[in-house]
Parts: structure tokens; sequence; C-alpha cells
């Protein structure tokens, strides 16, 4: 891919990683973060990849909404309690859609909620859904699947 005269290290694109802490508007009554915090989270590290990969004339051009998640619930954090939210495209793209893998692990590395998101792509001058463009795809190569 071309867009700004400079390689990317596909090694370090195609994975992003935040920390996340809870704080005192993310805790429910029984004492640890809201499941919709958790689907905030999910959401805000997706577009932080897509931020910090995606070319900036593809920022400009496309958006992503959300048609499907998929959330696994396995542990919790408490307030002050923090976790590494890791994201990546696990294959390419299908028509419009991407799958999208979170996982969120504790201090201890213990994977403590996974999602698979599917996020469909728009056009924003058309304000219509699109095939995924091979080249907005490339930066997010190597695909989960391919190594």
């Amino acid at each position: 891919m071309g867009g700004g005269g400079f390689e990317r290290d596909l090694a370090v694109t195609n994975r992003h990683t935040q920390t996340f802490t809870a704080g005192p508007e993310h805790i429910d009554e029984l004492g640890h973060v809201n499941n919709a915090v958790w689907v905030d989270w999910i959401q805000q590290l997706a577009t932080a990849h897509w931020s910090a990969v995606a070319a900036p004339e593809h920022q400009a051009q496309y958006v992503w909404v959300v048609t499907r998640h998929e959330i696994d619930y396995r542990g919790n954090i408490g307030l002050g309690e923090s976790v590494t939210g890791e994201t990546f495209i696990p294959e390419g793209p299908t028509g419009a859609r991407f799958d999208r893998r979170v996982d969120f692990r504790n201090a201890g590395g213990k994977v403590l909620v996974s999602a698979k998101t599917t996020w469909a792509i728009i056009d924003r001058a058309a304000g219509r859904i699109v095939r995924v463009p091979k080249d907005v795809a490339e930066p997010f190569r190597p695909f989960g699947d391919e190594g």
C-alpha cells in the first residue's frame, strides 16, 4: 500500500492494545465493572485501532458501525483495577463486514472478557454501506488466520 510514503510494521499494526482502569463511574451495584462499560471499552479499543492504523484519507472517507457483538464474561475487575485490551482482525473482510476479536486480560494474563464483534463500513459521502476496499483492509494484515 502506498499512501504516505512509509512502510507500516505489520507485526505492530495488526494488533492493538490499550489499558483500561475501572473508575467509580464504571462500577455497578455488585462492585465491579458494569457489562455496558465493557461494550464501551470494546468500541473504544476498536476505534483506537482504526485511528492508529488506517490511512488518514480512509479515516476521512469511511466510518464503521457495529452490527453484532458476541461477548463472553469470564471474570471482572473492581474499582482501581486495570485490564489490558487487545484487538485484531481474525479474518479478511466479507463484503462490507469485518469481524474483530477483542480480549481483556488482567495483570496475571487471564482473559476476563472476550468478544467477537462485527463491523460494517460506510462511505461517509454516500451514507451507505459499501464493500470493504482492499486498500482499507491491507494495513490490518496479517489477519489472525494468516499467521
